[in-house]
């Protein structure tokens, strides 16, 4: 049998897209991500660099987003593999459409093995998943790996192939090279350790709570509707509640949801609007998911609940 010959035949080229660290700043800024100094000087060093960048941070403080704001700004496809505990190379890689494969051996009637395999392991039966669609794309791309943490240690490997030559082998079919480098985020919240081997290969970014000024343009940039005087209220008592011994601290996603909430029940609308007592028993379980969390956090802000 003939080696089979590689459906990719150039190397990845790296094109960059951002001129420089206050270019990204400034084009994320467009999508209303807030990027700070190291965010942006991460992402123009990937970018420009062609490395994977991995970003690791509590959750909710928007590493998702991040990927999605540089999809935007870049006018690039977002693709993104999100990963989770039992994931295999099939879901994120490929896998064969074997019904298909098995009807169009039914109806082709008796045939040589070799002339039905060429027919079968052929694109037209290859069901691409998030790894190989973002390869083999020669439009810009930015590939998301979410949660990278949740996944077993063997797809680390898968990943690790991946990432180091941009390219996938297709044992029937030959490799496919990509010709054009996505840009390549990957997001932990540290649930578990990653390999050396892995963050050898990237950039890293460690993405934290913000400070509250960084908060409060964050909510006037999301909720643009809400008071000054009640934003700055919000951030406060957010960043009280992320003192506490809490089984999960709010997030900036979890502050925004908030500030749309105090909208949505006219708060902002009022006069001097103001987070009081009942207003907060009212709202907290927007902010806070957990019960123990809840009885927490009403007994340090002595509420009566």
């Amino acid at each position: 049998m003939s080696n089979p010959s590689p459906i990719g035949l150039s190397g990845p080229g790296v094109q960059p897209v951002f001129a420089d660290t206050d270019d990204v700043t400034t084009r994320l800024a467009a999508t209303g991500y807030l990027a700070d100094t190291p965010t942006s000087t991460a992402v123009f060093l990937g970018d420009r660099l062609g490395k994977p960048l991995l970003v690791e941070g509590p959750a909710g403080v928007g590493k998702t987003e991040l990927a999605r704001a540089i999809a935007t700004t870049t006018a690039a496809e977002l693709v993104r593999l999100q990963c989770y505990e039992g994931i295999d190379e099939a879901r994120a890689l490929y896998e064969w459409n074997h019904a298909k494969q098995i009807l169009h051996i039914q109806s082709t009637g008796q045939r040589g093995w070799d002339e039905t395999k060429a027919d079968i392991f052929s694109e037209e039966f290859l069901l691409p998943r998030p790894l190989l669609r973002a390869i083999s794309r020669t439009e810009p791309t930015v590939l998301l790996i979410d949660e990278v943490d949740k996944a077993d240690v063997d797809v680390e490997g898968l990943l690790l192939e991946v990432l180091s030559d941009f390219a996938v082998t297709i044992p029937e079919m030959g490799t496919v090279v990509a010709t054009r480098r996505p840009i390549v985020l990957l997001t932990s919240n540290a649930t578990r350790e990653l390999s050396e081997a892995l963050k050898r290969r990237c950039l890293y970014l460690y993405i934290d709570f913000p400070d509250a000024e960084r908060e409060r343009a964050i909510l006037a940039s999301r909720v643009p509707g809400l008071p000054e005087s009640l934003a700055k209220e919000m951030v406060r008592i957010i960043g009280v509640l992320r003192t506490l011994d809490l089984r999960k601290k709010p997030s900036v996603a979890e502050t925004i949801d908030w500030g749309n909430t105090l909208l949505a029940l006219g708060i902002g609308e009022q006069p001097r609007a103001r987070l009081d007592d009942d207003l907060l028993s009212r709202t907290l379980g927007v902010v806070l998911k957990h019960r123990p969390d809840l009885a927490t956090a009403a007994a340090e802000l002595k509420l009566d609940r």
